[in-house]
């Protein structure tokens, strides 16, 4: 193990060495190096669900019926609807700038280059016509995330017995405690009342979405690993301490997720590709739980 290994894991501050990544073995580099940077399996996610039709293609005949009658329903209720939230915008939002930060020309005191009453609008029946997309395809949807994640494993030549049970990779791992915040935070009153707090927020360009998803990151990461965690049979407590173990990388791939499940209308298309995603770290993974149960063993005789 590497000197300079810190005793606590999951601390953000100065970089260095985790457990066993010295001196790893050839077939090991490539995942090692992806595994440095867990953004990129985002990437690698969007990129496979375009270019492989094993899973592009279930995943589309899963949800294309969905999708063509909620874009339908969402069309039907934008038409009928606009000037009517129009005027309610106009009225009750722009009307109360103490209370809801908005202006006709400024949100929080920051001026917008176009007309904001329009724009508001437009925000709020994009949020209004992705909920009932949401709705038409909310069953399909998890079907079509767990066939997604299955295949990616399958397409790796990996069956069942590739996953192993759970091996500690530090000699002093975290104690982890959930506050009732986050307990809080993760339940569904909680997830709802955060949405309806960052609202206001979604009006400024890019800035809602960005927050929302770096308050969403760690849940939207831990829950695409729940395949993972299951398939190795892993307790709450083991899985509770192997994210902490790996906090930061699990902010920044579920941060990275987060923001483009959270763009409007076409955010369904990356939930698949996400899944796709913690599919591959999932197996970059399990590779480095082989290597240090091999380790371990060989300590042990």
């Amino acid at each position: 193990m590497s000197a300079n290994v810190p005793t606590v894991p999951g601390h953000f501050g100065k970089e260095v060495s985790k457990p066993y990544d010295d001196n790893v073995p050839e077939n090991l580099k490539a995942s090692t190096s992806r595994l440095q940077f867990p953004p990129s399996y985002v990437v690698v996610g969007v990129y496979r669900l375009i270019t492989d039709k094993s899973l592009r293609v279930p995943a589309w005949d899963k949800l294309k019926h969905g999708v063509v009658r909620g874009a339908t329903v969402a069309l039907i209720w934008a038409t009928a609807t606009f000037k009517l939230q129009r005027v309610f915008v106009e009225l009750f939002l722009v009307k109360s700038p103490s209370v809801t930060g908005l202006s006709k020309d400024a949100v929080f005191g920051i001026h917008m280059p176009f007309d904001l009453p329009a724009y508001a609008t437009l925000v709020f029946i994009s949020s209004q016509a992705t909920t009932i997309l949401y709705f038409f395809l909310s069953r399909n949807m998890r079907v079509a995330r767990s066939r997604a994640y299955e295949q990616t494993i399958v397409s790796r030549g990996k069956g069942p017995d590739f996953w192993q049970p759970y091996v500690e990779e530090w000699d002093n791992p975290p104690q982890v405690k959930r506050s009732k915040l986050s307990k809080f935070a993760s339940s569904s009153v909680g997830r709802t009342s955060v949405k309806l707090l960052l609202a206001p927020l979604h009006l400024i360009p890019a800035v809602g979405i960005i927050i929302s998803a770096w308050l969403r990151g760690l849940g939207t990461a831990s829950y695409l690993h729940k395949p993972y965690f299951k398939a190795k049979g892993m307790s709450k407590e083991q899985v509770a301490t192997f994210i902490q173990e790996r906090k930061w990388d699990y902010r920044a791939f579920g941060f990275t997720a987060a923001v483009l499940e959270g763009i409007p209308l076409i955010g369904f298309i990356f939930t698949i590709s996400n899944q796709i995603g913690a599919a591959m770290w999932a197996h970059d993974l399990e590779k480095r739980q082989h290597y240090i149960a091999e380790l371990k063993s060989h300590k042990t005789r």
